[in-house]
């Protein structure tokens, strides 16, 4: 806070300003409050001892505005008698923020000078009434300009057409067309590109189809993310790509064409589609499904950490890796923690021995599951839009009064139900069975090899389940201590059998 004393009993006055989109960076809406502010301090003469600005920040968002509560704390403070302001509305526009206004402005004695709107005296009834109606009538503005902005959104929606915002990974060619923009760093003027939002970013393009098909075989996120940083791949905005930037972009309906509103798919879009639909329906389906995600810490480092299950008795529990023997055996053990460790890399090479025996049997093609038969994906592109626009007739029905809300939940309930089911059946057609690179291959051990660890334990998820038993105490009969027997195999496909 500045220094609050000035000469010549000149009242003490403070400057408030905000704007609540500033979409270039350069502040000028602000300046010009402020250049009106100051005149009429000078017109009357009041000395501003602080100028407090908050911009891009709305007054009835949930962003804080820092010099808004820092003017309160200054003025509860005895730093001003007068506030100055370019509009009330710049002050605020909520009921409860206002009254809170007006009680420290009684308490301290503080009068509100507005450019647009004159003297309020909050002190006096009449004033008070006066700042309420007004706060009233801006917030009515503020909140239809907010329901007209919905609907022109949700137009364009409908159109497929591009709503604005953040620029999408994949898409914004530019168009040979110039605009001016503030560089928020150096405040300095450039020229930048105009963009069409509808044409695809043919390298970025190419990163999306390839982190499609590297899911649907069996990688990882992380790998993914690694991936971009090797290659010094960022987000639209520059920054490294994170996790759930990956994940994101991977989700996004935008990628098959698809417009979404509200997080609600509304028809097709009039941008370039990148990804086939039924990749992106089989990566969402791989993305949410809830049993992909088995540890919400660091990536496994073992094949089958979290995977394996524990036989001692009725142990319904899976083992996890630890350090035994003076931590110099990595070992797995139940999560509960009870029974004997078995050596990790000793398990894991078993384990692995025994799959890559089973995948090179001549029979093992057996082992592959059926190719989706008779998926229709035309068909069930098309059946998709029509329970859209099902959906959306309903919503225009509901909204013109002319059915009721209980039809209306029934209707779009049901038409989500069939959409869900259309979504499942694209997802299938494009599933990639983790098994495709191995059975058949030349050298399945090779191959096997050369899939990342999360590809590896794709494979196990699919094929088997692993149980370790309590091991036979002492030497077994091949001399060694390690009882292979107590690693039970049950096959999830072919032949059933309990063990290798």
């Amino acid at each position: 806070m500045k220094n609050t004393q000035t000469g010549g009993g000149r009242t003490r006055a403070v400057i408030y300003c905000r704007i609540s989109q500033d979409r270039t960076g350069a502040g000028l809406g602000v300046d010009r409050q402020l250049e009106d502010c100051e005149k009429l301090a000078e017109r009357n003469s009041w000395d501003v001892v602080e100028t407090y600005v908050d911009n891009d920040v709305s007054a009835f968002g949930k962003k804080k505005r820092q010099d808004y509560e820092r003017m309160l704390v200054d003025l509860d403070q005895g730093a001003a008698t007068i506030v100055i302001a370019w509009h009330t509305d710049r002050l605020h526009r909520s009921p409860r923020e206002l009254e809170a206004y007006i009680d420290l402005s009684e308490k301290r004695g503080v009068s509100t000078h507005t450019v647009q709107a004159g003297q309020l005296d909050l002190s006096t009834s009449t004033g008070r009434m006066t700042a309420r109606i007004l706060g009233a009538v801006a917030r009515q503005e503020s909140e239809h300009k907010g329901e007209r902005v919905a609907r022109a959104r949700r137009q364009k929606a409908l159109a497929g057409e591009w709503m604005g915002g953040i620029r999408p990974y994949g898409w914004g060619l530019p168009t040979g067309e110039m605009r001016k923009k503030i560089d928020r760093k150096t405040g300095d003027e450039v020229e930048v590109s105009e963009l069409d939002m509808m044409r695809a970013v043919p390298e970025e393009a190419e990163a999306l189809r390839y982190w499609t098909d590297q899911i649907l075989s069996g990688a990882s996120i992380r790998s993914l993310v690694k991936w971009c940083a090797d290659k010094g791949i960022t987000t639209t905005r520059g920054n490294p790509v994170s996790h759930t930037d990956m994940r994101d972009m991977l989700l996004r309906p935008r990628n098959a064409g698809i417009a979404v509103y509200r997080g609600e798919e509304v028809g097709r879009g009039k941008w370039d589609a990148i990804v086939d639909e039924t990749k992106y329906r089989a990566v969402a389906a791989i993305l949410k499904d809830p049993s992909r995600t088995t540890t919400p810490g660091a990536a496994p480092k073992w094949l089958g950490s979290i995977l394996y299950r524990c036989g001692r008795g009725e142990c319904p529990h899976f083992v996890y890796v630890t350090q035994s023997g003076g931590r110099r055996f990595p070992s797995y053990r139940c999560q509960t923690g009870h029974g004997g460790g078995r050596r990790a890399e000793t398990v894991d090479q078993y384990v692995e021995d025994t799959i890559v025996e089973k995948l090179s049997r001549p029979d093992a093609h057996e082992l592959l599951e059926p190719a989706p038969d008779g998926v229709d994906v035309a068909a069930l592109q098309a059946e998709s839009e029509e329970i859209r626009r099902r959906m959306t007739d309903l919503a225009g029905l509901f909204g013109a009064g002319q059915i009721g809300m209980e039809a209306f939940t029934t209707g779009t309930d049901t038409a989500r139900g069939q959409l869900e089911g259309v979504t499942q059946q694209l997802a299938r057609a494009a599933t990639r069975d983790p098994l495709v690179g191995l059975v058949g291959a030349p050298d399945v051990r090779k191959a096997w090899k050369a899939l990342e660890l999360e590809q590896q334990r794709n494979v196990l998820r699919s094929l088997v389940t692993v149980t370790l038993k309590t091991p036979r105490p002492g030497r077994m009969p091949d001399g060694g201590y390690f009882d292979y027997d107590a690693v039970v195999f049950e096959w999830k496909r072919g032949a059933p059998t309990a063990s290798a």
